[in-house]
């Protein structure tokens, strides 16, 4: 049996909570318009006409930017060029350089020793294990990164992950 604690109702395809936020943008755009066309408009059925349709077509525009300039706003994940101080120094922000690493596969054909030699000691995994782990830290704060090595029989890298876990 499975508990629905927050139904939010669609009506004509958007949630009601679009409807709101629209809400909360329209007064204020109304207010304006409504004192922006006081002075251009001297009859009044004209004003108001002028006011609601200025509302309608700016208020959505507003919207729709508000959301665009949000979703830009959030967090990402720069990218950075392979540095083995910085790597070693900053394990938070490891998963900066995972791209790097991968792209020019700088680790492939690379046995153990020298993996350690440009990456330190791997966060799991040894001498009897076919895969080895680097933890890379958290990145955009919602996901935590692991670079993981797969080794073939001769112990060489063989094929290199960028790994994001859901936190």
């Amino acid at each position: 049996m499975s508990l629905i604690f927050l139904h939010i109702p669609v009506v004509f395809g958007l949630s009601i909570e679009v409807y709101f936020f629209l809400l909360i943008i329209g007064v204020p755009t109304f207010s304006f318009w409504k004192w922006f066309f006081r002075k251009r408009y001297t009859i009044y059925k004209k004003r108001i006409v002028a006011t609601w349709i200025a509302t309608l077509f700016v208020t959505p525009v507003v919207y729709t930017l508000l959301v665009v300039l949000f979703i830009f706003g959030l967090p990402f994940e720069t990218r950075k060029d392979f540095n083995r101080q910085q790597w070693l120094k900053d394990r938070e922000g490891r998963f900066r350089m995972a791209h790097d690493i991968i792209k020019s596969r700088m680790l492939i054909g690379k046995d153990t020793s020298e993996v350690k030699e440009v990456l330190g000691t791997p966060s799991f995994g040894g001498d009897t294990t076919q895969v080895w782990f680097y933890d890379m830290g958290m990145g955009d704060g919602y996901h935590s990164h692991d670079l993981r090595l797969w080794l073939d029989s001769k112990r060489r890298v063989k094929l290199v992950e960028h790994i994001k876990h859901d936190d």
